[in-house]
């Protein structure tokens, strides 16, 4: 019996297995017919729909979201390429006109606002391009032993081309050209970088330790970058003296310049788009959104729902991307870390985050960034308080390059204070070290005494964040292993 009972339940069991992979088969065949009848259509979305409101929000609201680092790209190559030489804007942030280099000679200076998240690590520089008007030859020297990176971005703040010391880059002139070049390479062109977009900003960064020696070191280096439309390219090195640049006004404003305005983005979108075509996967989503464009040209109701929305959307969707608890991914200790930098794809959640926190990112194998707003039980950084930032004996952050701790305020930029110090990190020389080895470090309005107060970064009145930056980092940097400092408030 009990072996009828064996024999009757395998006998079960085979011809479930055998159903299954009937079915299993079944399906797969299915999948085939599918495929073989499917066939993709390009069938023109239709001219002249009625679209009731809520479905213009709904595409709206994601338009506002996918477009508005686009759009942002596009407005400050507008308006810092007003400037009718190289120069700084507010005698601080390096401006040039299109196709043309400004470059400072020193840390920027903290009585700015045009740009988020600065740091006083490096020499910054600025160039922004149409290379469809015309090629622009960068002009790069030997940096010997200096850690340096210039960052090329596309309109979408996507980066292309490989420049700096962790890419073995060498010095020479190197040809910036656009999306439709096919133009013949002239002699003495070290190598040619194509851009994905006519739009292009290139932004070099140069480390710089903060001594007087350094920065007459860096001096005679940093004359020797440059960056001019090909006409001018005749083999020879350009040198400039980027301490003597003009100084042109600057309107003053509350934290960062408002670079997307909801009330406008849908009348400059079009253009925009224009000039960036989409990605292979994104041919729907730009279907879609021109669909409404179009209606909003020829429909004043359409349009206004379209504003509502754009001021909606950026009240409840984009400010709140500002804050740190909502940038990147959980990295340890309350930080977060920045993830698909620079590379964003189809990441645009983290492109429009970074974008309004922190625009234009390196590439994580570049830098790693890390930020936060709390401390490590999770409440807000405030000035009246002294936390400590504790980096365990061999837990600095694991880098090629450097690192540095840097301080801002509520808006993301700093608060003059009367040490001029906003970071600490590798090119502070006279950090002192515990006994054990560790590194403490310390941030709060009045400073730590006991002698640590070369130790201290000074915070402005109210609440304030915390940012790490991993300049060409190691292994665990680049795989997430590596956590950020523990941060405590001690009073």
């Amino acid at each position: 019996m009990k072996k009828l009972i064996k024999i009757t339940t395998l006998f079960c069991i085979t011809a479930i297995i055998a159903v299954s992979c009937t079915q299993l088969q079944q399906k797969e065949e299915a999948k085939e017919d599918c495929k073989s009848e499917y066939k993709p259509n390009n069938i023109a979305l239709a001219d002249g729909a009625i679209m009731h409101p809520e479905y213009v929000k709904t595409i709206g609201r994601m338009a506002y979201v996918w477009g508005w680092p686009i759009v942002n790209s596009h407005n400050r190559r507008a308006g810092i390429t007003q400037a009718p030489e190289p120069g700084k804007l507010g005698g601080v942030v390096p401006v040039a006109p299109r196709g043309r280099l400004s470059m400072l000679n020193d840390y920027i200076k903290p009585n700015q606002s045009f740009v988020a998240c600065p740091n006083q690590d490096v020499v910054y520089g600025t160039t922004f391009c149409s290379l469809d008007e015309e090629p622009v030859v960068l002009q790069l020297p030997d940096f010997g032993d200096r850690f340096w990176i210039v960052a090329l971005y596309d309109a979408r703040t996507d980066q292309f081309g490989e420049l700096g010391k962790a890419y073995g880059t060498k010095a020479g002139f190197y040809l910036l050209v656009g999306p439709n070049w096919d133009g013949a390479t002239p002699e003495g062109i070290t190598g040619v970088i194509q851009s994905t977009t006519e739009f292009c900003f290139a932004g070099p960064r140069i480390f710089l330790n903060d001594t007087d020696e350094d920065r007459e070191a860096i001096k005679p280096i940093v004359n020797q970058v440059n960056a001019y439309p090909l006409t001018e390219f005749n083999g020879e090195m350009k040198i400039k003296d980027w301490a003597e640049t003009p100084s042109f006004p600057a309107p003053e404003v509350e934290g960062e310049r408002s670079w997307v305005v909801p009330e406008v983005f849908f009348d400059q979108l079009p253009s925009v788009m224009d000039l960036v075509l989409p990605m292979p996967g994104e041919e729907a989503l730009y279907a879609s959104i021109r669909q409404v464009l179009a209606a909003a040209e020829k429909d004043p109701e359409v349009m206004k729902t379209l504003v509502e929305v754009a001021i909606e959307t950026e009240k409840e969707v984009i400010k709140p991307l500002f804050l740190w608890k909502h940038n990147g991914i959980p990295a340890g200790n309350e930080w977060n870390r920045s993830v698909n930098n620079a590379i964003w794809g189809f990441d645009y959640l983290m492109r429009t985050a970074c974008a309004k926190s922190n625009m234009f990112e390196n590439r994580s194998n570049e830098t790693q960034y890390y930020y936060t707003d709390n401390d490590s039980n999770g409440e807000q950084l405030e000035s009246s308080n002294l936390y400590t930032i504790n980096f365990p004996e061999g837990q600095l952050p694991p880098v090629n390059g450097f690192w540095s701790l840097t301080l801002y305020n509520e808006h993301h930029i700093f608060t003059p204070n009367e040490l001029n110090r906003y970071s600490l990190g590798t090119k502070n020389k006279t950090l002192k070290y515990n006994e054990d080895g560790s590194l403490t470090l310390y941030a709060g309005i009045n400073p730590p005494g006991n002698g640590m107060d070369s130790n201290w970064l000074p915070a402005p009145e109210g609440t304030f964040s915390l940012y790490i930056r991993a300049y060409w980092g190691k292994e665990a940097i680049l795989d997430g292993s590596w956590k950020p400092p523990v941060i405590e408030k001690v009073n």
